[in-house]
């Protein structure tokens, strides 16, 4: 720009004074903000202090915990109660034969097996007495012996569940539950009434599957 008079000229001056002015102030701007970001960026360490890198040997990899097991063999054994549960509401008596001594053939089971139970054909190998038994403690231990006994692979057992002479009414409470009772129990094949000598209408003879062994 060419000065046509010492007006132009002083406001050339002018001009580039406020020029050099406005470059100064935009470096000190940027200083000061320059300064404001080194002092954030070392504000941990004036804080803490001098600090040391660790060598990378003494790191420490910490092996995630494994989840927790799951309960397998507990759901098995939950599972096989309740498919081992027996009701006390189990009507059985449209399932027994109606003879001389009522009976239970499961079906696929034939007439000589009930016959040969009565006769004895199978030797009683072990028996449980539910005699003074709560309803529920001798469903429960009846349970628990029809399972110990087709592991141990027996046979025939028999079963004393009184004749009620002592109940209230002489009304025997638990026949009428055992018989439902053993009906319910897939292991259970059949069952007649004891001979005389062996508990007569006291106690049941019981046939059981082979033991799956």
């Amino acid at each position: 720009m060419k000065a046509k008079s010492l007006q132009d000229l002083e406001a050339m001056r002018r001009h580039l004074a406020e020029q050099e002015r406005l470059a100064q102030e935009r470096a000190a701007a940027a200083a000061l903000k320059q300064k404001r970001l080194d002092a954030e960026r070392n504000l941990f360490q004036r804080a803490a202090g001098a600090v040391q890198r660790l060598p990378s040997h003494g790191k420490v990899h910490h092996v995630p915990e494994p989840p927790a097991p799951i309960p397998v063999q507990r759901q098995l054994d939950d599972q096989r109660v309740l498919k081992e549960a027996i009701s006390d509401h189990f009507d059985a008596s449209t399932l027994l034969e109606v003879d001389e001594a009522l009976s239970f053939r499961r079906p696929g089971i034939g007439i000589d097996v009930a016959r040969k139970l009565r006769r004895g054909h199978w030797s009683i190998q072990r028996e449980i007495d539910l005699h003074g038994f709560r309803t529920e403690d001798a469903r429960e231990a009846l349970a628990t012996f029809l399972r110990d006994a087709v592991k141990l692979g027996l046979r025939c057992v028999r079963v004393v569940h009184g004749k009620g002479l002592g109940s209230p009414g002489k009304t025997p409470v638990l026949k009428g539950k055992v018989h439902g009772w053993l009906v319910q129990k897939d292991e259970v094949l059949a069952f007649v009434q004891a001979r005389g000598d062996e508990g007569g209408a006291g106690a049941l003879i019981v046939l059981l599957k082979p033991s799956p062994a």
